[in-house]
């Protein structure tokens, strides 16, 4: 079953259980998801689908930290059951062993010494773990092992 039935499978749910939180989240997803379609005026795949699933995530996080920053509780609340609502929908995040793992070959594929070779590593472990780490944890990662 693809995200995006999961995605419908999951609304149906939350209409028959009367969960507008759920509802709205995945709603709201969908609608995203069908307006990148519409613009690119194709059928998006599976990995494309992830990705736009990925947007929301991350539109999630950054608002938890701005409401952070203005001392709002009850909006850090909403958007991190936000998150875990869309968390359902993502493939099961790496740990930072396998990450570091992968990043530690690619670091002796490419032959990196310095930070100057930061973006050819990056390059090359973007690809290997799309999808399942946070950009800004691989370049901690890289960052600590090529420093």
């Amino acid at each position: 079953m693809s995200i995006r039935e999961k995605i419908n499978e999951e609304i149906k749910i939350a209409m028959k259980s009367g969960d507008e939180m759920v509802k709205m989240v995945l709603r709201g997803t969908l609608a995203a998801i069908k307006q990148v379609e519409i613009d690119e005026r194709k059928d998006l795949e599976e990995a494309e689908v992830l990705s736009i699933v990925q947007k929301e995530v991350k539109s999630r996080k950054e608002s938890i930290a701005d409401a952070k920053k203005a001392e709002r509780p009850d909006l850090i609340e909403a958007a991190e059951k936000e998150m875990e609502i869309l968390a359902v929908f993502l493939p099961e995040a790496m740990s930072d062993e396998e990450l570091t793992s992968i990043i530690k070959d690619v670091i002796s594929q490419v032959g990196a010494t310095s930070m100057s070779d930061m973006g050819k590593v990056m390059g090359g472990v973007m690809p290997q773990v799309k999808g399942r780490a946070d950009g800004g944890q691989i370049n901690q990662i890289v960052k600590a092992l090529l420093s």
